[in-house]
C-alpha cells in the first residue's frame, strides 16, 4: 500500500503532509499532558520497532503478491489511534531510508491512509463492539481499519488521476479483504495472548 513519489501531484501531496503534521502536532500535545508519558513513550517505542521489523517481511500471497501485515491496528487497538500514527510516521520513514519502500512527498498520503485512517478506523470499531465480545472487536477493528483505508487509498489514487476505478477495485480491495482477514485473525491471538500474560497492558493510558 505504500505509494511512492511521482505519484501524487505535489499540491495534494502537500494537502496529506499538512494532515499529518497536524496529527503528529496533536500528539505530541496530548502526550504532553499525559501523567505516564513515559511509560506511554517506551511501550510506543517497542512498538514501532516491532512494527518497522514485522512489516517489512514479505510473506507469500495466493494472489502472487507478496503480503505485508499492517500492525499499526495492533498498535491503536493497544495504545490508542494517535500512537498508531506516531508508529505508522515513524516505521515510513525509516522502511524509505533503508528499504526504499514508499517515498517522501508520497508520505503524507501514505500516513493518511495507514496511519490516521487505519488507526481510527481501527480503534473506534474496536471500542465500538468490545462489550458485545473481545475477539469479535479484535478482528472487526482490523478488518474494517484495513477496508477503509484501502478505500482511502482508491480515493487518492483517483483524485491523482493515475488509475480509474474499475482497475483499482479489481487489484487494490480483493488483496486487501485478503490481507484484513489474516491479519485480523492474527491480532486475535497476539493481543488476547498479551491481556492473558500481561494484563496491564489491557489498563496502558492511550494517545
Amino acid at each position: 500500500m505504500h505509494l511512492s513519489d511521482g505519484l501524487i501531484p505535489l499540491w495534494q501531496a502537500l494537502i496529506y503532509w499538512i494532515l499529518t503534521i497536524a496529527m503528529l502536532a496533536v500528539y505530541t500535545y496530548k502526550i504532553s499532558k499525559t501523567e505516564e508519558k513515559d511509560k506511554v513513550m517506551v511501550n510506543t517505542s517497542i512498538l514501532a520497532a516491532v512494527t518497522v521489523v514485522a512489516s517489512s517481511i514479505s510473506i507469500p500471497s495466493p494472489f502472487g503478491v507478496p503480503l505485508h501485515l499492517f500492525l499499526i491496528p495492533l498498535v491503536a487497538i493497544l495504545l490508542g489511534p494517535l500512537s498508531g500514527v506516531v508508529v505508522a510516521f515513524t516505521c515510513f520513514i525509516i522502511q524509505f531510508f533503508l528499504l526504499g519502500m514508499g517515498g517522501i512527498t508520497s508520505l503524507g498520503a501514505n500516513i493518511v491512509t495507514m496511519g490516521i485512517v487505519l488507526s481510527f478506523t481501527t480503534y473506534y470499531f474496536y471500542q465500538f463492539t468490545r462489550e458485545l465480545d473481545e475477539r469479535l472487536s479484535i478482528f472487526s477493528g482490523t478488518f474494517l481499519g484495513i477496508i477503509m483505508a484501502t478505500v482511502t487509498q482508491v480515493l487518492i489514487l483517483l483524485a491523482a488521476g493515475v488509475a480509474t476505478v474499475e482497475v483499482l477495485l479489481a487489484t487494490l480491495v480483493p488483496f486487501y479483504l485478503f490481507v484484513g482477514v489474516v491479519e485480523g485473525i492474527i491480532n486475535i491471538f497476539i493481543i488476547l495472548s498479551l491481556f492473558k500474560l500481561k494484563p496491564e497492558m489491557a489498563k496502558v493510558e492511550q494517545i
